[in-house]
């Protein structure tokens, strides 16, 4: 259980204080109230309505993944989209801590083990907050993932059959989802750029975006996606990106 029992003694820093814990909810993104401080969290062990980008639903088992979400009030001058990418790569260090296996962001908001997706971000800004939601896929079965994905999914547990213990891998990901963020409201993206630019999932792939095929570039350090498509590189701030595998 993800419970605050099992979970507060293992933090070690501001982010999940306060932790708020309920064992199922239709969303974590709506235990977060508007006066709550910087780095509240809330943790579901299940989620009834689930939301990933574009109105996909992102569901799992009870006490397979971690499914929570973290409120943050981000400096104005920052740019808060980039914070999926903030996000993406604290949750793959934390990962690849666990795992002892590279982990890689695919931009603009999945984290990648062996090609394959484990964990998703989503971000909600509103009033000078932003709400971004994380889920990980930790001790899934291959037969309790989906299988009607753009993205083939995997659970930390299908790629090297080990099942874990969830509280520390969420008080992991929140010392490091800390950090990155600390260094992002300090610096901009070039904060994390060195972590986030080497785990840059769609580098020299062929992909395909908004109907032009091309050659994956780079994540620049605006937090747009660069795409070579026949010489011109073309410069994307949002959209989703397939590629080949």
């Amino acid at each position: 259980m993800l419970a605050p029992e099992s979970v507060e003694p293992l933090l070690t820093g501001r982010f999940g204080r306060p932790f708020l814990y309920e064992a199922s909810c239709p969303s974590t993104q709506e235990l977060l109230g508007g006066d709550m401080p910087d780095g509240a969290v809330a943790v579901c062990d299940e989620q009834t309505a689930g939301r990933g980008r574009q109105g996909r639903t992102w569901a799992s088992p009870p006490g397979t993944a971690i499914l929570f979400s973290i409120l943050l009030r981000p400096p104005p001058e920052r740019v808060v989209s980039q914070l999926s990418l903030v996000a993406g790569t604290a949750v793959a260090e934390a990962i690849e801590a666990a795992v002892g296996l590279a982990v890689q962001v695919k931009w603009p908001n999945d984290v990648m083990l062996n090609r394959r997706k484990v964990a998703g971000i989503l971000a909600e800004a509103s009033d000078g907050r932003v709400v971004l939601g994380i889920g990980v896929n930790v001790n899934q079965l291959r037969s309790e993932l989906p299988e009607d994905t753009k993205v083939a999914a995997a659970s930390l547990y299908t790629i090297d059959g080990v099942k874990r213990e969830r509280p520390p891998l969420l008080a992991s990901i929140l010392g490091h989802l800390e950090r990155n963020y600390d260094a992002w409201a300090e610096r901009g993206l070039d904060g994390i750029y060195e972590s986030l630019g080497s785990r840059d999932f769609l580098r020299g792939r062929r992909v395909t975006m908004d109907g032009s095929q091309g050659t994956g570039v780079k994540i620049d350090r605006d937090g747009r996606f660069l795409v070579d498509v026949g010489g011109d590189v073309r410069a994307f701030e949002s959209g989703e990106i397939l590629y080949e595998r």
